[in-house]
């Protein structure tokens, strides 16, 4: 498989679209968003005025496979810019090929110099060791929101 990794663009919005009602409807997701929500961050990843998060498409021959969303800020606990994994989402038809790996692995490459984090749900086994095998791991801590 010659998977390509690319910058998300408006061609791709119902799709992504489309993956988020899937991806956000799944377990491995604590909450289920909305479409006001889906549509923002699509949005947002498109617009290239827009610094803080980024979208990119997994494809092969013109077919998505997936996709995912980063979030940029900044980590006063680690000293550096932090990349936050929001969305990694692989179409189940192409799970188990290593384009979570390759993903993990171009997103590392393309921010050599951050610190990365992403959250998951301890009930999503097969991405735990996906991000344990790409050199994550747990953190203690407790997240508040509100």
């Amino acid at each position: 498989m010659s998977s390509i990794i690319r910058t998300m663009s408006e061609k791709d919005k119902s799709a992504v679209l489309e993956m988020m009602r899937e991806f956000y409807s799944s377990p491995a997701v604590y909450t289920g968003g909305s479409e006001e929500i889906f549509k923002n961050d699509i949005e947002n990843c498109v617009d290239t005025d827009f610094p803080f998060v980024h979208g990119y498409i997994i494809e092969d021959n013109g077919e998505i496979q997936g996709y995912s969303m980063i979030a940029k800020s900044y980590s006063t606990e680690f000293g550096k810019t932090c990349i936050w994994i929001e969305d990694l989402y692989i179409k189940e038809e192409y799970r188990g090929l290593g384009l979570g790996k390759q993903f993990m692995d171009f997103v590392m490459n393309r921010y050599a110099d951050c610190i990365f984090r992403l959250e998951v749900e301890a009930e999503n086994e097969g991405a735990v060791r996906l991000y344990e095998k790409c050199g994550f791991s747990r953190l203690p801590y407790m997240e508040m929101k509100k």
